[in-house]
């Protein structure tokens, strides 16, 4: 079956007056997926509007495409943005452009999957040498959202991650049903802090306690401030119990795992 091509959904003419924007990385190393996701809008446009230090990335005149890998080391890409520059404003290191987007494909954007195997570091392309290589490969139904609970083997999410996946309907029923212990990580320095959860709500009640606040109540984190953690911290899952397991065992393995992992001396465990 041959196969749809990205321009015969946009169906741009004139591509040698179009530049295509991949997405891998963002500044601070952030995942542009997660920022998309995480509904950061002017932070996205102000990458795709960006000029480095030494050259333009475009004219004036001229259609912009951004498209988002999905997932590291993978070749599907999301459309996130269809835009005219309208004003160069002779600007490096720094947003360079004014630009209107472009609304006949606004129904595309955040919906359309392309697949498109990346084999240059430049990021920025004339449409003309890659758009016949962007094969569409799904049109979702609605706005991209893959935070489905990836199982509790598999947690291992950032501050901003968890305050977006904490009320969905997937992840509160996963954490709102087991008991279990879990680990914070402060990325910079590699400190940990051990926590239990046996409370009415289990894991999920600590969690959201930590997304209120950051600290949730613990000693050793309220010497950090909230937008520390909100920028360094990661959240996984160490074990998990029934919810009919008695506290105590719970417990018992906190503290196991307090010893092994040396939270107390090395970590954020105070007690």
């Amino acid at each position: 079956m041959e196969s749809i091509k990205l321009n015969d959904i946009l169906r741009l003419e004139n591509l040698n007056n179009v530049k295509i924007r991949f997405n891998l990385m963002f500044r601070q190393n952030l995942n542009p997926i997660e920022v998309f996701k995480n509904g950061d809008i002017s932070m996205m446009l102000e990458g795709q509007y960006w000029n480095h230090n030494k050259r333009k990335s475009y004219k004036e005149g001229q259609i912009t495409i951004r498209l988002v890998r999905i997932k590291p080391k993978e070749d599907f890409w999301l459309l996130f943005h269809i835009g005219e520059v309208t004003k160069d404003l002779n600007r490096l290191n720094g947003v360079g452009y004014e630009y209107q987007n472009l609304p006949e494909y606004d129904k595309y954007l955040g919906r359309l999957i392309v697949k498109y195997k990346n084999t240059s570091q430049n990021m920025i392309r004339n449409a003309e040498s890659v758009i016949n290589d962007c094969e569409v490969a799904q049109i979702l139904p609605d706005t991209f959202d893959d935070d489905i609970f990836p199982g509790y083997d598999k947690v291992n999410i950032s501050w901003q991650e968890l305050s977006r996946v904490i009320e969905k309907d997937n992840w509160k029923t996963a954490l709102q049903n087991q008991k279990g212990i879990y680990l914070l990580t402060d990325i910079p320095n590699g400190k940990m802090y051990v926590g239990a959860a046996y409370g009415e709500t289990m894991i999920l009640g600590r969690w959201r306690a930590y997304v209120k606040t950051g600290h949730g109540g613990n000693v050793g984190l309220k010497r950090l401030t909230f937008d520390h953690i909100k920028k360094n911290f990661k959240y996984s899952i160490l074990d998990i119990y029934k919810s009919t397991t008695d506290d105590q065992i719970i417990i018992e393995k906190e503290n196991w795992w307090k010893d092994v992992l040396q939270t107390g001396k090395f970590g954020y465990n105070e007690n």
